[in-house]
């Protein structure tokens, strides 16, 4: 047993309580300290992915206890890739906040750190009541970091988002009661192969035990109808705030692949669960494209293209295929990056536009209006989906995935309209913005160096997920084979010996 698999979550843990102590020291130190972090955790989520590709699942017993006692993580190729997409989303976020000289920026720093240590744990956990403690620590940063900055919006978007994540972590704590009651451990590899033995009597239990946590993750990941408190929150959180949100959603889409796709998605509750997530997906789509058509605010649009890309996650994941998987996936890595790219470029766009800021009306044209309208431009393909950017394979990955019959007339119809909903709002935005405007103002300040270092470190990236599209669905494709075969995850947990003393 190596150390490597908890290395994700003791890094940021030990980053964020350095950071405290730190906390009035120069800004300088302590940003530097943050970014070297964030580096050496992207290192290890290549490390990890390296070692995941061989088909190695790591397992990691905190205190050394057998399986199924005690806290085990869990590193396999999903837990791995997700951390790597986490990884490169904190290093852009953190760049993005080398500018300004805020008072308070020396609190955001361990924030960030905490909220990435719950993040990666929610990732590597093997266990469903852990996973809502990594859930927990998650949210107590989140809740900081959509508050930072002070303001009465971000107050009233914190308050509803703290209550209806409070009512969420109760019926947490219900679902996984009533599935410890039922079957009698909370190791998700045990879990599993107690489902596959499930007796008639108890099939109720259990399945009212999966529709519970699926309420509680769709409202992490923002699925109709739970997805109201998510344009309000990230339009309030300050940019690199709103960048770091982006990993949220997918965290509870996460959730839902893992719990959901290795413990539950088998007789004989299968139907009755493909049954609840076709029309959530769906219908979750077509409320992002009406949220997108009708949005006053740029940053309001992108938080619903969340939306659109959560539902069409969903679908993907009803379909419960190794493509499916595999399409999900490279979908997922694209969307959460392009949203924060987005949220940033936002940001950017606002201070150039005075008290317009990003609402879609006529304002004062940016002074380096060329520079930020390419970058604008190459986002607008990207979130459509055009071809050559990777919305487009990712697009195609999914649609290529649904089988034949009326589920794939209606996922085909619904994801093609929502793209034409983006694309007609995203016109709309981008001729606003950069065709009817005012005279510049002699009084709008530069963009500062480090905005748009976090800008090209993101585009840069999007344009490596592109070129690089053939060896990462290489270890997609592995990993939705990986994932659809349960028996490897509980082969991997239970063959797992402890340390000798």
């Amino acid at each position: 047993m190596t150390h490597l698999a908890i290395a994700p979550i003791l890094l940021p843990a030990i980053t964020a309580i350095l950071l405290v102590f730190l906390a009035r020291s120069s800004l300088k130190i302590t940003r530097g300290l943050s970014l070297i972090s964030a580096i050496a955790l992207l290192n290890l989520s290549v490390t990890l992915m390296q070692q995941a590709s061989t088909g190695t699942i790591e397992i990691y017993s905190l205190g050394n206890w057998e399986i199924p006692f005690g806290i085990i993580l869990v590193a396999d190729r999903l837990s791995s890739f997700m951390i790597f997409v986490n990884a490169i989303l904190v290093i852009a976020a953190i760049i993005f906040c080398f500018h300004g000289k805020d008072e308070r920026a020396d609190n955001l720093q361990p924030l960030i750190h905490f909220l990435v240590m719950g993040v990666n744990g929610a990732f590597l956990t093997g266990d469903i009541f852990n996973l809502f403690v990594f859930f927990e620590v998650m949210l107590i940063a989140s809740y900081a970091l959509l508050l930072h900055g002070g303001g009465k919006d971000r107050a009233k978007a914190g308050l509803h988002y703290v209550i209806l994540n409070l009512v969420g972590s109760s019926l947490f704590i219900i679902g996984v009661a009533v599935l410890y009651g039922t079957l009698g451990t909370l190791n998700m590899a045990h879990l599993a192969e107690r489902m596959a033995n499930v007796t008639p009597d108890n099939v109720p239990l259990v399945t009212a035990s999966a529709l519970i946590l699926l309420l509680v993750f769709g409202l992490k990941a923002a699925i109709l109808p739970l997805y109201f408190w998510l344009p309000r929150a990230y339009t309030s959180a300050t940019a690199p705030v709103a960048a770091l949100f982006a990993i949220m959603t997918k965290v509870g889409i996460y959730s839902i692949v893992r719990v959901h796709g290795m413990i539950f998605m088998q007789d004989p509750i299968k139907e009755t669960l493909v049954a609840w997530l076709w029309p959530l997906a769906l219908a979750t789509m077509v409320a992002g494209a009406i949220g997108v058509m009708g949005a006053r605010k740029f940053r309001t649009q992108i938080a619903y293209t969340v939306v659109i890309s959560v539902g069409t996650m969903l679908g993907a994941v009803a379909i419960h295929t190794a493509e499916a998987t595999q399409a999900l996936f490279y979908y997922l890595a694209h969307s959460t990056w392009l949203t924060a790219l987005l949220f940033l470029l936002a940001n950017v766009i606002g201070k150039q536009r005075g008290s317009s800021f990003d609402s879609i009306v006529r304002g004062p044209q940016m002074k380096p209006y060329k520079s930020v309208g390419i970058v604008f431009f190459l986002c607008a393909i990207a979130l459509i989906g055009m071809p050559p950017f990777s919305g487009f394979f990712g697009k195609v990955l999914l649609l290529s995935a649904t089988p034949s019959g009326a589920v794939k007339a209606w996922y085909w119809t619904v994801i093609l309209l929502a793209s034409l909903a983006t694309l007609v709002a995203i016109v709309r935005t981008g001729s606003t913005f950069f065709w009817r405007v005012n005279e510049p103002k002699s009084s709008t300040p530069a963009i500062e160096r480090s905005a748009w270092l976090g800008l090209c470190a993101m585009l840069f990236v999007m344009l490596a997920l592109v070129i690089f599209t053939e060896p990462l669905l290489g270890y997609l494709s592995d990993m939705g084979e990986q994932l659809q075969d349960s028996s490897l995850y509980y082969r991997a947990v239970f063959n797992f010996e402890v340390v000798p003393s």
